[in-house]
């Protein structure tokens, strides 16, 4: 898990989550605020390698890569 802030200062965390059909991906949740979670696909084969990739960034990165997610499905 990485907790971050976005550009405009809000703060979310940031943990590597699996699809039903084995896509990996990055959840994004607010951390203070209420609101829905988010979700970007990560370039990765396993989960594990999802989770390290998500440690290596920066906090530029995980900025960029908020900007590309959608909400999360709920269903």
């Amino acid at each position: 898990m990485r907790a971050f802030r976005d550009a405009t200062g809000r703060e979310w965390e940031a943990v590597v989550g699996r699809e039903s059909w084995g896509t990996v991906v990055a959840i994004f949740v607010p951390k203070i605020e209420s609101g829905p979670p988010r979700q970007a696909l990560m370039d990765v084969s396993s989960a594990d390698e999802g989770n390290r990739l998500l440690l290596e960034m920066s906090v530029e990165e995980l900025q960029d890569l908020l900007v590309e997610s959608v909400v999360k499905p709920t269903e």
